[in-house]
């Protein structure tokens, strides 16, 4: 069921959702945390699909705030325009999407204040353009968890260092989600015997994947070694990371990406494996990063110093860039 709330305010859509309840039963019961999406027009389907599906796993409310440019938001009227989903048009959850444009958008965090659920943790969203500082930020104050996505700034890499500056606990980026699978495949095979000091590390990716820069930077910092990414141009079904290499004494580790979603292993003395290793959706970032709502200390630790360690040795000739 939608409901439209066509020029309204944050009280009525609160007592829409109050007469929906009375009148369809309790549809907040149960959920377990506030989900709130800043977004723009135009972007917020993609968004609240990806949420819809991650619902089944953790129900929730989620409020996407829609809200036009600095310069187009100035231009426009003040003007709150609202839309209730829920049952089968809200997955496991219930979505309120909330238009504002002109001064209305002004104070994002009034807009969504009266809307959190009582005693809910909160985590906020911005799949697209995030602000220089999240936990600064309007909608990141009020938030226990903040997820931002660098792969879908214009500039990726220049984006993961502004996260690598602006970091607060509970900052979290769908660029470092991307990397659990390689992350859990490569602590497997170092897991295995010969329990070999790994000597040097090559990862090599496409520029616009700030994934293959924070999994340098991750390897960096947990092995101590000599590391080296190489960003290349990006080319036909040549996105996100490429491959590893381990140099080991007994000889080198090679996880390669060569297959979109399918990756080749190749070690010492045993055979060669083809592993299923797909770049992961919204949908499965978004599930991965709201089971838990405590900081990710590890993500913190790897963007602030893993980074700027991979990015200090990279003045001594030991990080490459072929763009």
């Amino acid at each position: 069921m939608i409901v439209d709330l066509p020029d309204t305010t944050t009280s009525q859509v609160s007592k829409s959702l109050v007469k929906i309840r009375e009148e369809g039963g309790v549809v907040a019961l149960g959920r377990v945390l506030t989900l709130v999406i800043a977004t723009t027009p135009g972007a917020e389907e993609e968004a609240i699909e990806a949420a819809n599906d991650a619902s089944r796993e953790h129900p929730m409310r989620v409020i996407v705030v829609s809200t036009e440019s600095g310069a187009e938001r100035s231009a426009a009227p003040p003007r709150l325009d609202a839309e209730i989903r829920v049952g089968g048009d809200a997955g496991a959850s219930e979505v309120i999407v909330l238009r504002a444009s002109g001064d209305a958008a002004l104070d994002e965090e009034s807009l969504v204040m009266g809307l959190l659920l009582p005693d809910a943790p909160v985590v906020t969203w911005w799949p697209g353009a995030a602000p220089e500082v999240p936990g600064r930020s309007a909608l990141g104050r009020i938030a226990h968890r903040r997820i931002t996505d660098a792969s879908t700034q214009p500039d990726p890499q220049a984006a993961l260092e502004a996260l690598a500056t602006s970091y607060t606990p509970g900052d979290a980026d769908f660029a470092w989600t991307r990397l659990t699978l390689w992350r859990a495949q490569l602590a497997a095979v170092l897991d295995q015997p010969p329990y070999e000091s790994v000597t040097g590390v090559r990862v090599t990716g496409a520029i616009d994947s700030p994934s293959t820069t924070l999994l340098a930077a991750w390897l960096h910092l947990q092995l101590s070694a000599p590391t080296e990414y190489e960003l290349t141009s990006v080319e036909a079904g040549s996105h996100g990371i490429h491959g590893v290499r381990l140099e080991r004494a007994s000889g080198a580790v090679e996880l390669v990406r060569d297959v979109p979603g399918v990756a080749t292993l190749r070690q010492p003395g045993q055979p060669v494996h083809d592993l299923a290793l797909p770049r992961r959706n919204l949908r499965d970032c978004l599930a991965d990063e709201l089971r838990r709502l405590d900081p990710d200390e590890l993500y913190g630790e790897v963007i602030t110093s893993g980074l700027r360690a991979l990015l200090d040795a990279g003045h001594d000739g030991e990080v490459t860039h072929d763009e």
